[in-house]
């Protein structure tokens, strides 16, 4: 057997997620349909770096599995591409050793989240981006997620919904990119929570537009309390970015 890395991009919009549900379209039963019909109808189980929701997208999503075929690892992305609807893509595939695991050997994931602030909504970005017709004032929104950068109980920011007990995670770097009406926000960390990301884009827009003070957010960590932050942002404008490993 032979394990295979894949780094693949999807657009989210038309997905219930990524992982694997009984009646919804998802991008895991997609690529190990793919892989089924590869492996002439055996199945294959895949396995993620995390899981991503409905209408999220990524850019740099890794999954692996094992094989029993003999094809060169470096042609995986060619016939896996021959079998996935358009709005899948593997980048790129290499073979791994046994001791990775595209999940538990995550040492940290960048996160991108775009909103764009037109008075008007655009109609071909609708399942792209955040459309915020409203002032912003990016320089108070940087004020605010200083807070946030560190390692930190992130339970505030965290979706009740989750299965982790453990909310303590390590925020590196939060960048603010802008670009005319276009604003990129740019998270990097160790790992995050499910809907950490949104929850934390949705508390800087509200310190934003003025109905939240930059120092609440220290406040809102300490608090530990999901209701003290910021309504959740749209999945839409969310982009998992890329996964980093060791090596």
């Amino acid at each position: 057997m032979k394990r295979i890395k894949c780094e693949l991009m999807y657009d989210g919009s038309r997905f219930s997620g990524y992982q694997s549900q009984l009646n919804d379209r998802t991008v895991q039963q997609e690529l190990e349909k793919a892989l089924w019909k590869i492996h002439k109808k055996m199945t294959v189980k895949t396995h993620a770096s995390g899981r991503t929701d409905a209408g999220v997208h990524a850019l740099g999503q890794i999954v692996h599995f094992d094989t029993p075929l003999a094809m060169p690892a470096d042609r995986w992305a060619r016939a896996l591409n021959g079998e996935l609807p358009q709005d899948i893509s593997v980048k790129r595939t290499e073979e791994v050793p046994d001791s990775f695991h595209a999940r538990y050997s995550v040492t940290g994931k960048e996160y991108r989240y775009r909103i764009y602030r037109t008075p008007y909504r655009d109609p071909f970005r609708t399942s792209y981006a955040y459309h915020y017709p409203y002032p912003l004032d990016v320089e108070r929104m940087k004020k605010a997620a200083a807070h946030l950068i560190g390692e930190h109980d992130f339970t505030s920011f965290c979706s009740a919904k989750t299965d982790k007990e453990n909310k303590v995670r390590t925020v590196t770097n939060i960048l603010f990119i802008e670009t005319g009406n276009d604003l990129e926000v740019r998270f990097t960390g160790n790992g995050f929570l499910y809907n950490m990301v949104r929850i934390m884009v949705g508390t800087l827009i509200k310190v934003g537009n003025g109905r939240m003070e930059p120092e609440d957010v220290a406040k809102i960590l300490a608090d530990r309390n999901r209701q003290h932050a910021g309504q959740t942002a749209p999945a839409a404008g969310l982009y998992l970015w890329q996964v980093f490993y060791d090596n």
